[in-house]
């Protein structure tokens, strides 16, 4: 702490080994730029300047420590920075994650089914997440009819979904929908009312179930909408559960089909809190914004390409494939093919996580689903047989701390099998699940009164005058 306070205070000068600092005029006019008129033009000068400054001072002083953390840490993401607590899940490197202590083998085996279904209810691990404690048949069809009953969605949400253009991608549609629902916050009229703070928790947990309900319909809204020439949903059928009649208002009657459905919606639901949907989600509700607005903000973290946008790139990795191998190909052909797009300078979308050091449970689960139902399928074989190429290609590469295959590989596949065929809606499916990981956690950390997360950032300059210090 005293170091942060001294180098804040400017009282300690570099020392002369550490890599110089730019000076004011380096930093802010280069002489190729200095008189142009034009921002983007001489932001084009400076920023190949401080990237390279920056690259050098982290090779240099990378493991130095600011605080508790290396200066590498806080250039890279926060990557692996212990800062958050989240009571729901927790992911472990080595085997994956953990729903309130049980791995997902657990909660197939312990949480309860659809009469008929195979797969576990997301209503009973919505319960566990909230409570702890894995909840009997009767506790999860509570859940399912009080879901039902709060699913009506207000006028103007409907007419803003009709409205859409069908040009703006499904997420964008997604998360502007659940932020309208803002006007039927309980919480924020609550707070507007001067409700004490030990009692926030109650409006959050009503918003939250409110929310939950509602997000099929809008879900199911969008795709009829956009792919189903604006049909309509349907109503919502109180004896069903939750993922059943989201399964039909999509359209979808296939009893596997609403199975798969139970599954995806359970596996994709929480990773912990240091993922972007969920920490955001957190973030915006640590400053009391109202779970609509909290999951919307957690919404279009999702939708970026490095989270839950992924498995729609996986998709169209392996369409590549398909298109330029055809379905009779080699092992030996598959591995030239993984070569070349990693020599290329791409990734194999799919592989590769930041926490995980093992093959993702999620993909297992999920390749146990397709073994049993569609063991046949081309698409299915191909994803089988870059799993038997891709790891070991990544391990000669020495570059890959996880050359496993996450959640992402195969779920993409699995829905395509039934006839979802729309790579835009699959982050859609992953909101509508992430929304019980993050607002189970949201209602809890209203509860214990955790307050807003502000943490402490730092320049480049401060930085290179604590490295100083140190040395």
């Amino acid at each position: 702490m005293a170091l942060i306070k001294a180098c804040t205070a400017r009282l300690i000068q570099p020392a002369k080994t550490l890599l110089p600092t730019l000076s004011l005029s380096q930093r802010y006019v280069s002489a190729d730029a200095s008189t142009s008129t034009d921002l983007k033009e001489v932001l084009s000068v400076l920023v190949p300047e401080h990237r390279d400054n920056i690259k050098q001072f982290v090779a240099q002083h990378g493991n130095d420590v600011v605080g508790q953390v290396t200066i590498e840490q806080m250039y890279g993401g926060m990557r692996g920075i212990k800062g958050l607590v989240t009571e729901t899940s927790v992911l472990d490197a080595d085997e994956g994650i953990r729903f309130r202590g049980y791995t997902i083998p657990e909660c197939q085996k312990l949480l309860p089914k659809a009469a008929g279904g195979m797969e576990p209810l997301p209503e009973g691990l919505f319960w566990l997440l909230c409570t702890g404690k894995i909840p009997t048949e009767a506790q999860v069809k509570a859940i399912s009819k009080e879901w039902a009953d709060r699913a009506h969605l207000p006028s103007h949400v409907a007419t803003m979904l009709k409205n859409f253009p069908a040009n703006l991608h499904p997420m964008a549609q997604f998360s502007a929908a659940v932020t309208a629902c803002n006007s039927e916050s309980k919480f924020a009229k609550a707070y507007a009312d001067g409700a004490k703070k030990t009692l926030y928790w109650e409006t959050i947990y009503e918003d939250s179930m409110d929310l939950i309900a509602k997000l099929p319909t809008i879900a199911a809204m969008i795709y009829r909408n956009l792919y189903r020439d604006h049909t309509s949903v349907g109503a919502i059928d109180p004896a069903k559960d939750w993922s059943a009649n989201f399964a039909s208002q999509l359209g979808y009657e296939n009893p596997q089909f609403t199975d798969l459905l139970r599954m995806y919606l359970t596996i994709h639901s929480d990773h912990e809190g240091g993922n972007v949907s969920a920490h955001t989600c957190h973030l915006v509700g640590s400053a009391l914004s109202d779970p609509y607005l909290s999951f919307a903000a957690g919404l279009n973290g999702l939708a970026g390409p490095l989270h839950g946008l992924a498995n729609q790139e996986v998709l169209v990795f392996l369409t590549g494939i398909k298109k330029q191998m055809g379905e009779d190909y080699s092992g030996e052909k598959l591995k030239e093919f993984v070569w070349a797009q990693l020599k290329a300078g791409m990734v194999v979308p799919g592989y590769g996580h930041a926490v995980l050091r093992v093959t993702d449970p999620r993909y297992t689960c999920q390749r146990e689903f397709a073994l049993k139902f569609l063991p046949n399928d081309p698409m299915f074989r191909l994803v089988s047989d870059l799993y038997k190429v891709v790891p070991d290609i990544l391990l000669q590469l020495g570059k890959v701390k996880n050359p496993w295959p996450n959640v992402d590989a195969h779920s993409g596949v699995l829905l395509q099998y039934y006839g979802m065929k729309e790579m835009n809606y699959y982050t859609v499916l992953f909101g509508v699940s992430r929304a019980l990981g993050c607002l189970s956690s949201l209602i809890w950390s209203r509860a214990l009164g955790f307050p807003i997360e502000r943490p402490k950032s730092m320049s480049t300059d401060l930085l290179k005058k604590a490295a100083a210090t140190k040395k």
